[in-house]
């Protein structure tokens, strides 16, 4: 079984927590594509559901498979979020951004009672930090915010370059909302709590791609089939 298949068979998993009438949070990523395939085929066969897309591609895929759209505006509150993740901790802290829309997903997923990840096994790590961080940056003030960003990373027991993304045609990637992003290579982060607190205070920072208490749950595809791993209720923020 190959990585797309394994990402499909999580995505299928994830539709037997989906519910007649529920406001869905549709992820960005090659692992969330596959979940809003699998929910188009249900919609055409009379699944009433609405979502709110976290990226432009997601809307559109959504919207060429009839998948009915809202926005947070119209819908503030959802049932469940789901979306896939770069890399997932034991304790279902995320590092997402891979593809550029962490902002939009944060906001969406914080907006959800339930935030279910979906991912092959290979996301599952025991420290977060090989994948590098994203960090979505205003334009102005770039190096001043940079090095703001590697000093939090020192800070924080991590530290690395962040470095600029750029897309294919060797300009600075541009994401839906006009920013860019700093990716952070920091191998290892022993406090992802704390990194996250230092990163959220930097002006210039408009979202970085720590995800903290947000998963409730995740859905891990592998060779050996598909396990689901709770949140431990320790960590789980109380109403």
């Amino acid at each position: 079984m190959d990585i797309e298949e394994q990402k499909r068979q999580a995505a299928a998993k994830a539709l037997e927590w989906v519910r007649p009438g529920m406001r869905l949070g549709l992820g960005t990523g090659s692992t969330a594509r596959h979940f809003v395939a699998l929910l188009g085929e249900r919609v055409a066969q009379g699944l009433e559901v609405v979502g709110v897309p976290t990226s432009e591609a997601t809307r559109a895929q959504a919207e060429a498979l009839g998948v009915p759209l809202t926005s947070l505006e119209e819908t503030p509150e959802l049932d469940l979020t789901v979306d896939g993740a770069d890399e997932i901790g034991p304790d279902l802290s995320l590092i997402k951004g891979g593809g550029g829309a962490l902002l939009r997903e944060k906001i969406v997923a914080a907006a959800s009672a339930r935030m279910l990840v979906i991912a092959d096994e290979g996301k599952w790590v025991p420290a977060l930090g090989r994948f590098p961080l994203p960090i979505e940056v205003v334009p102005f003030g770039l190096a001043a915010t940079r090095r703001a960003i590697e000093a939090a990373a020192v800070a924080s027991g991590c530290p690395g370059q962040a470095l600029l993304r750029h897309d294919n045609g060797g300009h600075a990637f541009v994401t839906d909302g006009g920013h860019w992003i700093l990716d952070a290579m920091l191998q290892r982060i022993p406090d992802p709590r704390g990194l996250a607190g230092r990163l959220s205070s930097i002006p210039g920072v408009v979202e970085h791609g720590l995800f903290i208490d947000l998963a409730h749950a995740a859905i891990l595809a592998g060779p050996a089939g598909v396990r689901v791993v709770e949140r431990p209720p320790s960590n789980v923020p109380k109403d």
